[in-house]
């Protein structure tokens, strides 16, 4: 699992943008929304899932395992 921070995510329909445009790559589900930390979490390699971000104007960074 990948831990995405994504800190221009502010509301529900950024929430709705990102779980759209993360479903676009493959193997990403399943892919959990923290709207109130701005984190997002899924499967599949970091920089499709940036890359899948900032197609639609958000950028991301990984945040390192706990």
């Amino acid at each position: 699992m990948i831990l995405l921070s994504v800190p221009d995510m502010s509301c529900g329909h950024c929430e709705a943008s990102v779980k759209s445009a993360l479903s676009t790559v493959t193997g990403a589900a399943p892919v959990t929304v923290n709207l109130a930390a701005r984190q997002v979490s899924a499967q599949g390699p970091a920089p499709a899932l940036i890359a899948a971000l900032a197609e639609i104007g958000f950028s991301a960074q990984v945040l390192p395992a706990k």
